[in-house]
């Protein structure tokens, strides 16, 4: 029987997926935000989802329905307030996120870094086999009736997957990072512990990561990546070129054949076994999974290109070191002879706090190394700490970028520019982008 939502924060990258799978199942769906306009609403303006300004008279409005709450909402919020002083039916994101785990064969795939990534992965080539549901932490969602699988991203942020009870799930690392909720890797590595409790069939975890070798789940346990001696699911023979990554795997001896990836880095090919690894435990035709693995795409905001004359800009969610690792490696595989200029957007104060040093570790990979000023939070509006502390420390730094002044990324010819980050770097990337057309132009 179809129902009317509300959801309070429609536009959030997790919310937004998910009105989207409530809306595709039938139900009535509607929902308010900022007035901002943020890349996560094209999707749900598509689809005919209504987005409303924030307001308590929407609650008034809407009191029949279903409420749902984002998760950055306080009681205090006017909608949310409203809604609990009427006493209206509403679930918290992570609850009605858990109503669909519970409806089917469910992935969720979890990391501190690379869900996003995986999760696109494994909803392309899953939803080109089988009826696939799926919720991408990029803002895409899709609901599919009769569903043979619902793979979903599942968020460690302030434990908001502490109570996902799905079949299966892919872990693709423990790390320390939002550092203004947790207190350091032990309290992160609980965190994953509790998560991977609830998981009912097995996990599928990064062999070379420390800390999910600690974890002693009641699930069965597969380890994938690239150690014949103590992983189950294996690359081997891989081979990296600037077309992506082809590589055999191996499952306990067992050869399942080549595969591969039109995607860059090492980190693109573990990601990819993960996915290769869950869906032979779902017995899934091996040769069905190779054909669709070689037409992904990729996700937004990660390792996203375009081409503006001779200069290929990229741009990225990256704002942890580890994932900028990620990034440099990938713009290196794919444009092994070409200036990798990196401009970074460091993102929260405490973030850049806990981690100056391995910021000026991680963009050392780069020729060059650009940065704009910390992009605070709700919660961080100001700090003790600037980026150009962090500037101070790479070899390769070559300045601060202010929006309204491109000219020290212009002398670029034939150039791969990094833009990195997960603030509002992309108004520097855009700036970039306007200026350089313009002056290409009045060079032909």
């Amino acid at each position: 029987m179809a129902k009317t939502y509300y959801f309070i924060g429609i536009k959030g990258t997790g919310m937004g997926p998910l009105a989207q799978i409530l809306h595709d199942q039938g139900n009535t769906v509607l929902g308010s935000d900022i007035d901002t306009y943020t890349y996560t609403q094209a999707p749900l303006e598509a689809a005919g989802i209504k987005i409303l300004s924030f307001d308590s008279k929407n609650v008034d409005a809407h009191k029949e329905a279903i409420f749902v709450r984002g998760n950055a909402f306080t009681d205090d919020h006017i909608e949310v307030a409203r809604a609990l002083a009427l006493g209206v039916t509403m679930l918290s994101y992570p609850d009605a996120v858990q109503e669909q785990i519970a409806q089917t064969t469910s992935i969720a795939v979890a990391g501190a870094h690379g869900k996003t990534s995986t999760t696109g992965l494994l909803a392309h080539v899953l939803k080109n086999i089988a009826p696939t549901s799926y919720l991408i932490g990029d803002g895409t969602g899709r609901g599919v009736p009769n569903s043979q699988f619902f793979v979903v991203e599942a968020d460690e942020y302030r434990r908001h997957f502490k109570d996902y009870a799905p079949d299966y799930a892919i872990l693709t690392n423990i790390d320390f990072d939002h550092p203004d909720y947790y207190t350091g890797i032990e309290d992160v590595t609980n965190a994953f512990s509790d998560f991977a409790n609830h998981v009912k069939k097995a996990i599928f975890a990064w062999g070379d990561d420390a800390h999910l070798r600690t974890l002693q789940p009641n699930a069965d346990v597969y380890y994938y990546g690239t150690n014949v001696e103590k992983d189950d699911f294996v690359a081997t023979n891989i081979h990296k070129s600037t077309q992506g990554s082809h590589f055999d795997v191996v499952f306990r001896g067992e050869q399942l054949g080549e595969f591969g990836v039109p995607l860059f880095g090492q980190h693109s090919i573990l990601n990819a076994l993960a996915v290769i690894a869950v869906s032979y435990m779902e017995q899934v035709d091996l040769n069905l999974i190779r054909e669709y693995l070689m037409t992904y795409q990729g996700v937004k905001r990660r390792f996203s290109e375009k081409q503006i004359a001779d200069i290929t800009v990229i741009d990225d969610y990256a704002h942890h070191p580890t994932e900028i690792d990620a990034t440099l490696d990938a713009a290196r595989q794919k444009y092994p002879n070409k200036q990798i200029i990196a401009i970074f957007q460091p993102h929260t104060y405490s973030r850049v706090i806990a981690y100056k040093d391995e910021f000026a570790r991680s963009l050392e990979a780069a020729d060059k190394v650009y940065l704009v000023n910390i992009f605070g939070s709700a919660r961080e509006k100001k700090g003790s700490v600037t980026s150009a502390e962090i500037g101070a420390e790479i070899s390769k730094f070559g300045g601060i970028v202010d929006e309204n002044d491109m000219s020290l990324l212009m002398p670029y010819e034939n150039a791969v520019m990094v833009f990195m980050g997960a603030g509002d770097i992309e108004k520097y990337e855009f700036a970039y982008e306007k200026l350089l057309g313009q002056l290409r132009t009045d060079l032909q």
